[in-house]
Parts: structure tokens; sequence; C-alpha cells
């Protein structure tokens, strides 16, 4: 599949876009065939780490409720951490990458997952747990940002195909964990802490194909708006572009741009209710009778939608001039879900779950937003620090009201209640979002 993706244009292109990752100007040598394949493979498996930690806990989180004493606020807290993180150290993403380069703070947030996966079962006491959580929650934020940067400045030409790639293994790491993480547990003795440490191999793997990044090794292909610079200013030393390489930001306001801010809500909104998902969904089927085995598969099934449509859904995206109709198409996918989640959660359950897993593909169509509605590569990093920490810190309420809810009701109405009623404000700022412009239009410093 990798090496049968074909070049494709996108909306984010300019006239200046390099043509191919493999062609460098100002005289450098072509990008070797070995750096991408690696870096290709390094992204995936970056991918495949990047909801293990949520979703494993989710489909043991009733067991670690009772092994840790928790309420069902204190659990509603536990399942706002996520977002928390990714909005606290998202934000600092592109200043550490300027600094140490884009492909060294990949390399350092797989080493946080792994660590955080490693010490968190047995950290001890809810404090320890929620520590230990926010390390790995840490690599994965700074992770989340970079990726389509890493995307927008390698392959400027194949933006839909790589976040489609990107997303489909992101989406594969977060429904195995949710499949496997409860007989994996059970065939390892039944130790909740045994089910969720043995993640940390898996995020180990993800260090190794960053470590011939961490000292800028490999170019890609410079970022167009910045060669003229280049040209005036050799002297102070500065290239644009390997992974390593500073990620300069433009001269943007980006709180100016009406589209960035329709994006970070959309963003957040998206991840209200794929936060609510993983952490509650396999809880609400276990409420209504479903065996924890199949509560599990159930979120499996949800989160497995996303692998076909994760790669389908960005490249369909970058061929349409406005994302809005896809946008309603997924936010109607999910109003039916819900609808059934709240009529028969456990005759319907299948049903729902697939329902509920297109709509939350809303989330491989923001990140393609976010390559789209910016023209450089610098553009997309301030973009997606934007949008990503401000949607993050957007969907923080919302797993905990969901957890506040459900203790004080009794019940799951409320709470169901509460993630279709978001679901429409959603699909609003969605279509805004879609619209074909780009926020270096719309935020250029004046």
């Amino acid at each position: 599949m990798i090496g049968g993706m074909r070049s494709e244009e996108t909306t984010t292109m300019t006239s200046e876009t390099a043509p191919s990752s493999v062609v460098q100007d100002s005289g450098r040598p072509a990008t070797r065939a070995w750096t991408m394949r690696v870096l290709v493979i390094g992204i995936v498996l970056s991918a495949l780490n990047l909801r293990p930690a949520i979703t494993s806990l989710g489909a043991l989180l009733e067991e670690v409720r009772d092994g840790l004493g928790m309420s069902g606020s204190v659990a509603g807290l536990l399942t706002s951490v996520p977002p928390l993180c990714f909005a606290v150290f998202g934000v600092t993403a592109p200043r550490l990458a300027r600094r140490f380069g884009p492909g060294a703070v990949v390399c350092a947030g797989m080493v946080a997952i792994t660590a955080g996966l490693l010490i968190r079962p047995y950290a001890g006491g809810t404090a320890g747990f929620l520590a230990a959580s926010a390390l790995a929650l840490m690599g994965i934020a700074v992770s989340n940002v970079l990726m389509p940067v890493i995307v927008k400045r390698w392959f400027p030409d194949r933006v839909g195909s790589m976040t489609g790639l990107y997303s489909m293994a992101l989406a594969a790491g977060t429904s195995v964990a949710a499949a496997v993480t409860v007989p994996m547990t059970d065939a390892l003795g039944g130790n909740w802490q045994t089910g969720l440490g043995v993640w940390a191999g898996l995020a180990a793997t993800a260090v190794l194909p960053w470590i011939p990044f961490v000292r800028g090794r490999g170019a890609p292909p410079a970022d167009p708006a910045r060669r003229h610079a280049r040209v005036e200013a050799p002297a102070r030393g500065r290239t644009s572009s390997d992974v390593h390489a500073r990620v300069e930001a433009p001269a943007l306001r980006i709180t100016r741009s009406r589209t960035a801010w329709a994006l970070a809500v959309f963003f957040g909104l998206q991840a209200t209710a794929a936060y609510i998902t993983m952490g509650w969904m396999a809880q609400i089927f276990r409420d209504a009778g479903v065996p924890a085995s199949t509560a599990g598969l159930l979120l499996a099934v949800t989160m497995v939608m996303g692998v076909p449509l994760a790669f389908v859904i960005p490249r369909v995206a970058t061929r349409l001039p406005h994302q809005g109709p896809i946008v309603l198409a997924l936010g109607a996918c999910g109003l039916v879900g819900y609808a059934g989640l709240y009529l028969a959660p456990a005759g319907g359950a299948w049903a729902w779950a697939l329902l509920l897993g297109v709509s939350n593909c809303a989330f491989p169509l923001a990140l393609t937003m976010v390559g789209m509605r910016a023209r450089t590569g610098a553009g997309v990093a301030q973009l997606s620090a934007f949008a990503q920490s401000t949607g993050y810190l957007i969907s923080i309420p919302g797993p905990l009201l969901v957890g506040v809810l459900y203790q004080h009701s009794g019940g799951w109405g409320l709470p169901i209640a509460l993630m279709a009623a978001l679901m429409v404000p959603q699909m609003v700022v969605g279509v805004l979002a879609g619209r074909d412009r780009t926020v270096e239009d719309e935020a250029a410093a004046r």
C-alpha cells in the first residue's frame, strides 16, 4: 500500500510547491529512498500508539475503578485527562520543534508514551496513576500536533494519502487496543495492571524509526514560502527542511481567522464525542446487560470503522472544494447511533457501534482540513497547534460531565441526550471549517 500510493494534488498546494518528495533545491542531493521508507514506518508506528493508552483503559475502566477505589465522578475526571493533556502539552509542540526539530520531539514523545504506560499500572493510588497517564499523554499530545506538519513538509503532493495512512494506522491502534485488552488481560492471569502495562511494548517499537532523525539525517523538500528567505540570508546557515530543521512560524495572528476558530471548535466537539465514546461506551453496553468481553468488542467495532474510512475520507476530502457534505453525513450517522443507544442499547448494539464508528471519522477529516486550510508547512504547524490545543480544551468538560450525569441520574438517558445535542453544533462549525479558504489569507499580520 505504501509503495503503491500515487501522488495527488490537493487544494493546499500552490504553483511553488515542490513537485516531488525526493527532489531537493539549492543543489542538495536527492533524499535517499531508505530515509523515506523509514519515515513512513515511523509515522505508521507512531500513529498506532496514539490511542491505546486511552482505549485500553476504557475497556478495563470498571476493574481500574474497583482496584483504585474511584467514584463515578473521579472516573469521569480520569476520562477527561487525555484532552486536558493534549491541550496543555500540544500547544508547546511548535516551539519544541523549532528548538529540537520535529523528528527529535516525536522520538521523545514515543519514549514518554513507553515510560508512562509502563509506570502507570504500578504507580500506586489514583494520583500516581493520573501522573503516569499524563506522562504518556504528553508524548501523544506533541505527536498529535507534529504529524500533520511532517506530512505537509515531507509529502506536500500526497497530503490526502499520507493523512489517510496515518489516520488509518491510528484507528487500527485504537480498535485493536479496545478489542484485545480484556481477553489479553484474562490470558495473562486476569490482572488489570498487566493488561494495561503490556501496551508499553508496542510504544517502545515506535521509538526506533525516529532515532535516525534526532540529529537531522535526511531532508524533505523545502517549504516554498521559505525558499526566498534562505537564498537572501545563506550566511545564517538556516536550512528549512529536514525532520530536525526548525519549523518557523509565519507572521500570522491565528486568532483573527474565522476558519481557524471554526476548525478548532469542530475539532473540540468531535474530540468530545470520541473521548466520551472511548471512555464510556463499553460501560453503557455493560450496564445494558452485555458481557464485558462483548462490550470490548463493540467498542473495537466502533474504533475499527476508522481503519478503512480514515484512509478513504481524506482522499475524498482533498478532491472536494467544500468538505461540508462529509461533515453532515458523519453527523447524521452520529445522531442515529445515539438515538439507537438510547432506545435499544443491547438489542441493536452492533448497529449503533457501526454508526458511531462512522461518526467518529470526523477526526481524520479534521486532520485533513488542518492541512488544507493553510498553504505552507509553517502555517500548518501554527494552525495544527491552535486547532488541536483549543479543541482539546473545549472537549475537557464532556467526559467529566457524562460521569457526573451518570452517577447522579442513575442511568444513561441524560448522558446520551448530551452526546446527541453536541452533535448539532459540531455539524454547523464543521461546515464553516470546510469552506475553501486559508488562514494565511484571513490572519496575515498587518
